[in-house]
């Protein structure tokens, strides 16, 4: 009985002080540009030491920054989401030029309204990121962006 409870006890503790990571945290916003067009922007916030990918990544890259936004009778979408400059370099791990963010990056859709109605926008944002000893598996995130 000593020895079951001894691994329930260890096996508690193991499992209690094991973190799951999320070194990115994103954040939503809409700027309205004119009477019909809005920007909606997606902020992401990373933890130091870690990098967030862009969304151009040359193929057998890393899994590169993607948004989809779910279709809907209130707006259309006006042209690609835009991101920051971002950092350009010579990925040792890929072995290959790969652009990616430190710290904060911003995206930016154009949108433009249909009517004059309140809506909400929501977007999915797969991701993946990486420090310098290992990579975390894609990350889908849900975004919502309300127009008002």
């Amino acid at each position: 009985m000593k020895k079951v409870t001894l691994l329930l006890l260890l096996l508690v503790s193991y499992f209690g002080n094991s973190q799951v990571l999320e070194p990115v945290k994103w954040s939503t916003q809409v700027e309205k540009t004119s009477d019909k067009e809005y920007q909606l922007i997606a902020t992401a916030t990373i933890d130091e030491n870690w990098h967030l990918y862009s969304q151009n990544v040359p193929e057998n890259g890393p899994i590169p920054t993607t948004f989809s936004f779910k279709s809907n009778a209130n707006y259309l979408k006006k042209g690609n989401t835009k991101e920051d400059a971002g950092h350009t370099i010579n990925d040792p791990v890929f072995g290959m030029e790969i652009k990616y963010f430190e710290n904060k990056a911003v995206f930016k859709q154009r949108i433009m309204l249909k009517n004059k109605t309140a809506f909400t926008v929501d977007a999915i944002v797969e991701f993946m990121v990486c420090d310098d000893s290992r990579c975390l598996p894609p990350t889908e995130v849900d975004l919502v962006f309300d127009i008002k």
